[in-house]
């Protein structure tokens, strides 16, 4: 069994896919649009969402993250959970969290804590709360 995160985007998954990829090297493995989505006669497709990612799954180092595009909703929030990223060494945690923060939020520096010689929480720019640290070299 696995719990794989699925995170929602309002309209900007597309640019989050090559954010991630760029800052975290993740890449894509499955991406598909609401226009190649099969018609439902019970459920006619909105032309204004054809261009928008109805589901795609990406690989950050060794786990999966699904994503999409939420047209259901009308609004996306991403209050309640972050995504936590573990960096190889303290020279690539800092670099995974000064990427994320490109553009986002900082919520606690990049630091050394009591557990870990490097952790720190931000926000990306998509809205998405990250934690990211290093293994404690202990």
């Amino acid at each position: 069994m696995q719990i794989q995160p699925y995170v929602f985007f309002n309209g900007r998954c597309e640019e989050a896919l090559g954010f991630y990829a760029d800052k975290l090297g993740a890449e894509v493995l499955f991406k598909m649009h609401y226009k190649d989505a099969p018609p439902d006669a019970n459920r006619p497709a909105d032309a204004k969402n054809d261009n928008l990612v109805m589901h795609a799954s990406v690989k950050i180092g060794s786990s999966i993250l699904m994503m999409s595009d939420d047209c259901m909703s009308e609004k996306v929030t991403h209050d309640g959970f972050r995504l936590s990223l573990t960096g190889d060494d303290l020279a690539h945690g800092e670099k995974l969290y000064n990427a994320l923060a490109e553009g986002g939020t900082v919520n606690m520096p990049w630091q050394a804590t009591f557990w870990t010689q490097g952790f720190g929480m931000v926000t990306d720019k998509f809205g998405i709360g990250w934690m990211v640290t290093i293994p404690d070299a202990n």
